[in-house]
């Protein structure tokens, strides 16, 4: 079947993604050269250790990431043909609303401000979905998020083998259980173009860095809120057992709903 994900050439993806989720200081924007030379520049000191612009920016690139894939999760859940697209879209629900409390917890903590919108792109990648149905729908939807996870991928391993700040750790250790995932569910529908997808994946961006950036809040507009579902199996970190403000422990790894 063909696949329908470039919206008439508006919002192209590839490491497109990449940029989006690695590559601006937010709430302003930079270009992709100049982020890569001042990206591992302390931003802060923080009792939980050091923060730099890749911790601040993969802080809001998680909450971004959910802002668009929670929603579209929503809309598998009514639109997919197959047990195994409406299981990804159970698991796309279930997971962003545990990593977006994470977010929201730590985000105050370390001084980060959070979007309330996703990024044009990522609002380009909704209304593809909105607009397919039937099967179109399946394999868009099964391509673009595998598309982009596996795009995120490789950011989640960074971070969390880089950084120097202890809450910054934990979101990537939840993120990284959640992107693997992600992928894997995504792979279990059987509608994974793997060589057009991986060829997208790798592809040099192309879009502006005003597309790849989500804007800033509204001054006093409420937080959107990710809500679980209700039998969400999947637990955001826990902050105060790693603070100090609740039981002695280490974070609560993100739980997986089963595959199938």
């Amino acid at each position: 079947m063909r696949l329908s994900w470039n919206v008439a050439g508006a919002f192209t993806i590839g490491s497109a993604v990449s940029l989006t989720l690695a590559a601006f200081v937010y709430p302003g924007t930079l270009g992709a050269s100049a982020a890569s030379s001042s990206h591992d520049a302390v931003i802060a000191q923080t009792q939980w250790g050091p923060l730099t612009e890749s911790d601040r920016d993969f802080v809001v690139k998680v909450r971004a990431a959910g802002l668009w894939e929670y929603p579209v999760g929503k809309i598998g859940l009514q639109k997919g043909t197959t047990e195994a697209v409406v299981t990804a879209s159970q698991h796309l629900v279930d997971g962003h609303s545990a990593l977006d409390a994470t977010c929201r917890k730590i985000a105050p903590m370390l001084n980060i401000t959070l979007p309330n919108v996703a990024s044009p792109q990522q609002q380009g990648f909704v209304f593809t979905l909105t607009a397919d149905n039937g099967e179109q729908f399946d394999t868009d939807f099964a391509n673009i998020l595998r598309m982009t996870h596996g795009s995120i991928f490789n950011t989640v391993a960074k971070i969390r083998s880089t950084t120097k700040n202890t809450l910054v750790r934990a979101l990537a250790d939840q993120a990284n259980d959640t992107v693997l995932d992600h992928i894997t569910v995504m792979e279990k529908t059987g509608l994974v173009d793997f060589e057009q997808t991986l060829a997208k994946q790798t592809t040099p961006p192309t879009l502006p860095s005003s597309d790849l950036t989500p804007p800033p809040p509204t001054f006093g507009q409420p937080m959107v809120v990710l809500t679980p579902p209700p039998s969400a199996t999947s637990t955001p970190v826990d902050i105060d057992a790693i603070t100090g403000g609740g039981a002695a422990g280490g974070a609560a790894r993100s739980s997986s709903l089963p595959t199938g």
